[in-house]
């Protein structure tokens, strides 16, 4: 029923120490029984520390995993919170309707994409994921169980979308989904020879296009400097052509002693990965997997990363001073002589969330990710994390494995009105240390 499990980590590496895992059945019927603070712990896909709870218990979330109701006309569906967005994929794609907001795996909880209110390549028409959360339950640390909606409960409501966990378990939550006339995308490429470029696509494309992402790439310097592939997309019209078929996922095959993630392997990938790339900008058809979650194709691909892990930072910044900063944390970042594997830039919209906390804000938002090698990393993320908020942006905590309280406060000044609704029988150490002093 309960136990010792050190295998409770984080997708970038980071280990849960000295955690009791309790059933989400137990700690239901006796939550006051847990002398220690406790967290909810879905597919462990966060990259920091926002998913664990040293010294603490962590709830075995992903044990609330079934789907409990779906209209198939309306698109509104009930779940439990541990269930994937893969397993609801699977069940409702055929019937014509999609998730109206996904990020880039499709191997994350309910729970844990409300808690983290998650965006995607569709922030600019959609915003987050908790925009099209209509209710959810909330188990507290006192026993009460409270139904949370946007005229139910709803400072515990907009507390909990992009509020960590930290406000109780979310035990299920009710999701308006989105209709789709094919289970596959009509998408284009276009190849960029530089980030003034890439600003100029990418304003275009969020007026005519539902999904818009780019890939840079971080190890060019000189004239390719700010290079890139833009990807936008849209929702393919029905056909009568067979559809093409989605490769399986692979297994990552080894656990390195070291990281394969290096300038050499990077620079040979960066090359490959480009000329992969069709040099016309003419739409093609594919399924959605693939445009949605390229990464989910290989099983377990941070292990890639070497056994210190991996760690990524990402940053929204308005934009006003988005070309100027992106181009300052590139350049840092390739100075510093370190390789990003996964290097992501895109706008975000000016679509509001329901969520106290949540991350998105107006402007540009980057992404790199990087193998750690130890205070070199470090030293790094911290001079992105300064260049980030110097340029009046913010930095993503549940991405971030050593977010400090001074860019806590600086991203989220409004975390204090957060706090008063934190329940006091949850924490993580994540929140223990962006709140210490």
């Amino acid at each position: 029923m309960t136990g010792r499990a050190p295998e409770y980590r984080s997708w970038g590496g980071l280990i849960a120490r000295n955690t009791q895992i309790i059933m989400p059945d137990v700690w239901s019927a006796e939550p006051g029984r847990y002398p220690s603070t406790v967290l909810a712990y879905g597919n462990g896909r966060s990259y920091g520390d926002s998913c664990l709870n040293d010294g603490g218990g962590l709830i075995a979330a992903r044990r609330l995993d079934q789907i409990l109701a779906f209209d198939r006309e309306s698109g509104l569906i009930t779940c439990e919170a541990g269930v994937l967005l893969d397993t609801i994929l699977e069940h409702v794609v055929p019937l014509g309707w999609f998730l109206p907001v996904t990020p880039g795996t499709a191997f994350v909880t309910v729970g844990g994409a409300l808690a983290n209110d998650v965006h995607g390549k569709n922030h600019h028409r959609a915003g987050t994921f908790g925009r099209h959360v209509r209710a959810f339950e909330l188990a507290r640390s006192d026993g009460v169980r409270l139904t949370c909606a946007p005229d139910m409960n709803r400072e515990l409501f907009a507390a909990t979308i992009g509020g960590y966990g930290l406000t109780g378990l979310i035990t299920q939550v009710t999701l308006q989904l989105m209709p789709i006339p094919s289970a596959e995308m009509r998408q284009e490429a276009i190849h960029f020879p530089s980030l003034g470029r890439f600003f100029e696509v990418a304003v275009e494309s969020d007026a005519t296009h539902d999904y818009t992402v780019a890939w840079i790439d971080s190890l060019a310097g000189g004239t390719g400097f700010g290079r890139g592939v833009f990807f936008r997309a849209n929702h393919a019209p029905a056909s009568e052509l067979p559809q093409p078929r989605t490769a399986r996922p692979l297994p990552f095959p080894i656990n390195p002693p070291f990281p394969l993630i290096n300038r050499l392997t990077l620079r040979a990938f960066n090359m490959l990965y480009r000329a992969a790339q069709p040099r016309s900008p003419e739409p093609r058809r594919i399924p959605y997997r693939p445009f949605f979650y390229p990464l989910d194709r290989v099983n377990n691909w941070n292990r890639a990363y070497g056994p210190r892990g991996l760690r990524q930072f990402q940053c929204a910044v308005p934009m006003a001073h988005a070309h100027r900063a992106v181009e300052e944390m590139l350049r840092r970042t390739l100075a510093a002589g370190e390789a990003s594997f996964l290097t992501v830039l895109k706008l975000f919209g000016d679509v509001p969330s329901p969520g106290i906390m949540s991350f998105p804000v107006a402007g540009a938002t980057l992404t790199l990710d990087f193998p750690h090698r130890g205070e070199r990393t470090l030293k790094l993320l911290d001079e992105l994390d300064r260049v980030a908020i110097a340029a009046g942006g913010r930095v993503n905590p549940y991405k971030d494995a050593r977010m400090s309280p001074a860019t806590f406060e600086a991203s989220f000044p409004q975390w204090r009105d957060f706090a008063r609704h934190v329940d006091p029988g949850f924490s993580s150490g994540f929140w223990r240390r962006v709140t210490a002093g």
